[in-house]
């Protein structure tokens, strides 16, 4: 708490503000009115404001901050008695730009006690959020998160497949975002201005999937009272998604396998078929492979959708994106309900860095999700999580939490290792240490080092 003796060593017991100045942070003092008693320098910087301009001014007239209305820090203090520490808001500047800061408040008071004002302190944000919009950019494509070698992989591939009309084929584990895939391929490619039809092949019995699939003529059946377009000819000069398509029955799979032949579909009941221009993209969580020697999924529609064929690995094959998914995770669930949580606690980062994920990004969504419920200050802890992800016996010496920091250390510098090829110097350079605390790290560790040398490797 700041005292009035202490504002007066800060302002050298006079109208200017000595020390204040040197201070980076912008602060400022209002008395019971709310208007303005002291500004330093960098409140000048930040916000545009001449300190005479400011002094004698309700502090909301000149922030025009976010939260003045109805959730200010500052009153937020007032009313409790309790500073705010790192609350985060947005305010204008006096050219109109938005500027992100971070701010704490603490009350005033004389020397005998009294309530006089407040004191605000705020940093600007400005540099930190762009460094952190560069580094999302670097990892981010369209709107899937990662930075682990398979994902850059896939990243560079997604250009070229677009750029072609290939059928394409995405496998993986169900949660790894195919759907997002799919999107990111139609939304770099020619077709991007014409629709993307998503069809879940699981979703629907066999005899509404065709009807889906092709459409019908009215009359074709009962109760159809009039034409329905198919998704197919929706799907004209777009792309169409055809999700779980290893569920789709073998009578089906013929007549899917005549469109990608022929290109052209007959609704149910008409007598010509309709020609349509189609982008196919296929998914599935199931191995076709194994379902066409089984003779469940026949060998010629097989190779038809296995044009260009993609695999997206599981989370627990990509951990290192887990930090940076959790980030943009809660970026998303704070614009969306208006809270400011900042991050995980280490014991609640380890255990997710540890789990495996059957249900893979979606299920961490759902995760940070019901945490971020839960959580009521700006730090998701241990307790926040589900329990299935916290472990079953916490030990009360912290020993369970430092063999999972190690943990944690040995998997961040053999995926490190694996990226730059084993390579020991350019890891060395990317982990921030010297190349001869890794050489020793990697021995007490004992990490597996990748079979080259990786001095061929250019970074």
């Amino acid at each position: 708490m700041i005292t009035g003796v202490e504002m007066k060593r800060a302002t050298g017991g006079s109208g200017r503000d000595v020390i204040l100045d040197s201070i980076n942070e912008g602060v400022f003092t209002v008395d019971l009115d709310w208007r303005i008693t002291s500004f330093n320098q960098a409140a000048e910087r930040i916000t545009g404001v001449l300190r005479e301009e400011a002094t004698g001014r309700l502090c909301s007239e000149v922030f025009h901050a976010n939260i003045c209305e109805n959730s200010c820090a500052l009153r937020r203090t007032f009313e409790t008695g309790k500073p705010v520490v790192n609350a985060t808001a947005f305010i204008v500047n006096n050219k109109g730009f938005r500027v992100p800061v971070r701010i704490s408040t603490a009350i005033l008071k004389d020397d005998s006690g009294n309530v006089i004002g407040g004191v605000e302190t705020f940093q600007d944000l400005s540099q930190v959020e762009q460094l952190q919009k560069e580094l999302q950019s670097r990892h981010t494509f369209e709107d899937i998160v990662g930075r682990s070698p398979a994902m850059i992989r896939l990243f560079e591939m997604l250009p070229l497949i677009a750029e072609s009309s290939s059928t394409v084929l995405i496998e993986g584990p169900s949660g790894t975002g195919k759907e997002l895939f799919a999107k990111a391929i139609h939304n770099l490619s020619p077709r991007r201005k014409r629709r993307f039809v998503a069809v879940n092949c699981a979703a629907l019995p066999d005899t509404l999937l065709e009807s889906e699939f092709f459409g019908h003529k009215a009359g074709a059946f009962t109760d159809a009272k009039r034409d329905k377009v198919g998704r197919f000819m929706l799907a004209d000069g777009g792309t169409i998604f055809l999700d779980e398509i290893g569920d789709i029955s073998p009578a089906l799979q013929v007549r899917l396998l005549r469109v990608l032949q022929e290109r052209a579909v007959e609704p149910l009941g008409a007598i010509e078929p309709v020609k349509v221009d189609i982008r196919v993209i296929a998914a599935t969580n199931k191995d076709l492979t194994k379902l066409v020697e089984d003779g469940k999924f026949r060998e010629d529609l097989y190779y038809r959708i296995r044009v260009v064929h993609l695999t997206l690995p599981g989370l627990k094959e990509r951990r290192e994106d887990i930090p940076l998914l959790v980030d943009h995770l809660l970026a998303r669930f704070n614009q969306l309900q208006g809270k400011t949580i900042t991050g995980l606690s280490i014991d609640a980062m380890t255990q997710l860095m540890e789990y495996d994920f059957p249900g893979n990004v979606r299920e961490l969504e759902n995760i940070i999700e019901q945490a971020f419920v839960l959580c009521r200050g700006e730090i998701i802890e241990l307790h926040h999580l589900p329990p299935e992800i916290r472990p079953a016996a916490p030990s009360s010496t912290g020993g369970i939490g430092l063999m999972n920091l190690k943990a944690m250390e040995k998997n961040l510098i053999a995926e490190t290792l694996r990226r730059y090829a084993g390579n020991r110097k350019s890891a060395a350079r990317d982990l921030g240490i010297n190349a001869s605390t890794l050489y020793r790290k990697i021995k007490d560790l004992k990490i597996e080092v990748p079979a080259s040398d990786g001095r061929g490797y250019r970074r």
